[in-house]
């Protein structure tokens, strides 16, 4: 981060120094909420949580290098005492983003691939000058702030991950980082109890093109209708991209290989190049497309665009990840987090990689999703019934729904179970999906099967 004084620390969250700390004293980062990632130079920010609080670990922070810790009340480490830290770090990451004239924001939001998309651009950008982006899914109100304290004088470019958990959250993101170019990537049923319906949705996911500048670009997908309405809520130009022939930025000649990895031509309006991904299922090319096309408005030539996307590897744990055992088998860890449109891609990755091998699936009961819970559960189950596996193994104690739609599952309580249950089923040549929500912790289960510990 730029280097601060305490001083000027305190100006900019409206904080007071406590006794211990000197004014002089300068915070050149990391600024971090865990005491264990403190180094010299650290701020540490006391976050209270469900299950334990930063304050009661402010001696630790300070003795491991912080040279100060952001509270809300006096510890034993020299201070900032601040009213709400949360809203203290969004203060300090928005005046050192002010700070950094040469470096261009770009915000990417979407029900679905948010991350992936975001590690795909953060790729190609950091070809053309130094790049910040979050470490996974650092895309709420702590972990925003936090990436974007990671910036400093030599940062080109900010990519960063807008998440929304209801109505005014992009726009309090956008706020902290304003974004000069926006990529909303598709409105799908994330979150869908939360919000109330797809429109409402649409309309949290659209704060991030009302908050670009009239010389900014919107990067819009031109195969959804809910993100295409966006054009209209923005002053910024529209760029768009998809598969159709619209878009600005799209994939043509799309095919997969037995692997279920795409290979496409990238066209843009300067011309086209190969791609071939290294990622999995078809889905990826959509959140590819979007990547290519916020980095054709950086200014990144076509043929460096397709050569960096074929070279990307995945960068975020349990999003795709494909393992296979010794023996032959395919785990397919995608664990991270599901909904009703992430379901269904990776029960088309599964039928592509497991193509002509046994097949089985873990998965769990999709949460928040409102009033349609129940309905939405049970077409995953006739989804996961009609794929043609040997088995299906349902976790979690709120399975019925899942259950009603595929009367055939294995029903178990937990991970550890699952995984149990698929080590006595699994042979040679097998292919597994592991797909849930993240509070079902069913990365245990892929874990298990490639030689870990599902407890």
């Amino acid at each position: 981060m730029i280097p601060l004084p305490l001083a000027r620390v305190a100006e900019i969250t409206s904080g007071a120094l406590n006794g211990l700390a000197d004014p002089a004293a300068v915070v050149r980062g990391p600024v971090v909420i865990d005491s264990r990632a403190v180094v010299p130079g650290s701020l540490f920010v006391a976050i209270k949580g469900e299950r334990a609080d930063g304050h009661d670990f402010a001696r630790q922070a300070h003795e491991a290098g912080a040279v100060a810790v952001l509270a809300t009340r006096p510890v034993d480490a020299p201070a900032v005492i601040v009213g709400d830290p949360q809203a203290a770090l969004a203060a300090l990451a928005h005046a050192v983003v002010t700070e950094l004239p040469g470096a261009t924001v770009v915000g990417v939001t979407g029900s679905a691939g948010k991350t992936t998309t975001k590690d795909l651009l953060a790729g190609l950008a950091a070809r053309m000058g130094p790049t910040v982006a979050p470490v996974g899914s650092y895309n709420n109100e702590i972990g925003h702030p936090l990436t974007v304290l990671k910036a400093d004088e030599g940062t080109r470019f900010l990519v960063l991950e807008l998440s929304a958990r209801n109505i005014g959250h992009i726009a309090y993101l956008a706020e902290i980082a304003p974004p000069r170019i926006g990529v909303v990537l598709n409105v799908g049923t994330a979150h869908l109890g939360v919000f109330g319906g797809k429109e409402a949705i649409a309309r949290a996911k659209g704060e991030l093109v009302e908050a670009l500048p009239a010389d900014g670009t919107a990067v819009l997908n031109a195969d959804d209708p809910l993100v295409s309405e966006m054009a209209g809520r923005t002053k910024a130009r529209v760029t768009w991209f998809g598969r159709s022939a619209r878009a600005h930025v799209r994939a043509e000649d799309e095919t997969l290989d037995e692997a279920g990895r795409a290979s496409f031509t990238l066209r843009t309006p300067s011309g086209s190049a190969p791609v071939r991904l290294r990622l999995y299922g078809a889905h990826a090319v959509e959140n590819a497309l979007a990547a290519a096309a916020a980095a054709y408005e950086l200014g990144m030539p076509v043929a460096a665009i397709a050569a960096e996307l074929s070279a990307a590897e995945p960068r975020s744990r349990w999003r795709m990840e494909v393992t296979d055992r010794p023996d032959g088998v395919t785990v397919i860890n995608d664990a991270y987090n599901a909904n009703p449109d992430s379901m269904r891609a990776a029960f088309g990755s599964l039928g592509v990689i497991g193509a002509g091998r046994r097949r089985f699936a873990v998965i769990a009961a999709l949460r928040e999703l409102g009033e349609d819970g129940p309905a939405l559960n049970e077409d995953l189950g006739r989804l996961a019934a009609g794929a043609g596996l040997e088995a299906v193994v349902v976790v979690g104690e709120d399975a019925e729904p899942v259950l009603k739609g595929a009367p055939g599952a294995i029903h178990v309580p937990d991970a550890a179970a699952a995984a149990r249950e698929l080590s006595d089923r699994l042979a040679p040549g097998d292919a597994v999906l592991v797909k849930g929500p993240r509070a079902a912790g069913l990365e245990r289960v892929a874990e298990a099967i490639l030689g870990g510990d599902a407890r």
